[in-house]
């Protein structure tokens, strides 16, 4: 699996938040993203392992690897 950065997700089908298409009104779910690592997969849906440390989060996807904080 590879790391990615947040920036580097071209693929956003679904929420990171709340796991539903990306297509409806998500601006609370933006707003939380800024505070909270993403929850699913912006490709597939999957509920993501996150571990958050003091100084940022990894969010892992099965099937499309890592993302690391900023």
């Amino acid at each position: 699996m590879e790391n990615r950065a947040v920036e580097d997700r071209v693929i956003d089908v679904f929420c990171a938040h709340c796991g539903t298409e990306s297509g409806g009104d998500h601006a609370a779910c933006r707003t939380a993203l800024r505070m909270e690592p993403p929850r699913y997969c912006t490709a597939c849906r999957r509920r993501m392992v996150v571990q958050v440390t003091p100084l940022g989060w990894r969010a892992t996807c099965s099937q499309h690897g890592a993302l690391t904080s900023p």
